[in-house]
């Protein structure tokens, strides 16, 4: 094995589709390649430890709230069969945690590659996505398998639930604000919210998400077709839809308000909601730059831009 190795990948966006994804509808989501997760596995010393922001100290002492990633680093250890390795596993993540950009994922994406770099295993993706799923059944309950996919992918995607994911052709000239309420979301209670009103307006929520799923089909074709127009219209709807959820929360529907009022062509929230961040599109990286500061001054703690043109 090798003394030092490394695992990296990055965060993630859901354009379109959050919440209707995990009922069978399709979903698009986008790498955000710029926004950086690594892993870092070191040999030596004594023990099993983890260095990171929220914890450092013994694997074995791992905080309730790190379970996800205590299952996953305890499966990979026995393996590998190195129960006896000692090491320090050091994680470094630009990703705001239980934002909806797909910090856990992502966390989960570079301790895999991290191992089995170290103990010169190959890896396939459905290996990895596999690998993922330990940590994300834990920290997300019942988790559709997209963020996994899409913080190790470089390709905007075409997800359903329970089948590969697909690469999609962008031909778009627009750029993205990311915005970040400040709040953490609420993943696993906005889930419940969802199963709730399914439970109390069947008819109602399943028309809502069968919507949803159409708008992600019309997302398809406006990111191929350079229409900012329909794809504007696309987001300002699934917001509608995703507020009548129940996901949306007084913040985000703040920061929606302000962007379509400081030129938007459409905003929504993006993940779970309950808090976390908001997307809002605009016709130029100027734009771009000018609603950021705007949603800065009314409340977002952080911004990001991102470029919707071919390539991420």
């Amino acid at each position: 094995m090798q003394a030092s190795v490394c695992g990296t990948s990055h965060a993630k966006i859901i354009l379109m589709g959050e919440h209707s994804v995990v009922y069978g509808e399709p979903a698009i989501a986008l790498p955000l390649p710029s926004v950086t997760t690594t892993a870092t596995l070191i040999f030596g010393g004594e023990g099993q430890r983890l260095t990171s922001r929220y914890y450092q100290g013994l694997v074995s002492d791992l905080p309730t709230q790190m379970m996800g990633v205590a299952k996953l680093i305890n499966a990979l250890t026995a393996h590998f069969q190195g129960e006896n390795d000692a090491w320090e596993l050091v994680i470094e993540s630009d990703l705001p945690a239980e934002r909806g950009m797909g910090s856990s994922a992502a966390t989960a994406v570079a301790i895999i590659r991290a191992f089995f770099a170290a103990y010169h295993m190959e890896l396939s993706h459905s290996q990895l996505l596999k690998w993922a799923n330990i940590e994300e059944e834990v920290t997300h309950r019942s988790p559709s398998g997209l963020d996994a996919a899409t913080v190790s992918a470089s390709a905007t995607l075409f997800y359903v639930k329970g089948q590969q994911s697909q690469p999609i052709e962008m031909n778009l000239s627009a750029t993205l604000v990311i915005a970040d309420t400040g709040i953490k979301g609420a993943t696993k209670k906005a889930i419940a919210e969802v199963k709730k009103r399914f439970d109390t307006h069947p008819e109602e929520t399943r028309h809502r998400l069968n919507h949803m799923g159409q708008l992600v089909e019309e997302t398809r074709i406006a990111l191929s077709n350079n229409d900012l127009r329909l794809l504007g219209r696309a987001m300002d709807e699934c917001q509608a839809d995703l507020k009548f959820l129940g996901v949306s929360s007084k913040a985000l529907d703040h920061l929606v308000t302000v962007a379509k009022q400081n030129g938007a062509l459409g905003a929504k929230l993006t993940g779970g909601g309950r808090g976390g961040c908001m997307i809002a599109l605009t016709a130029t990286a100027l734009g771009a730059r000018k609603l950021a500061a705007v949603l800065k001054e009314n409340g977002a703690t952080a911004t990001w831009i991102q470029p919707l043109k071919g390539d991420l």
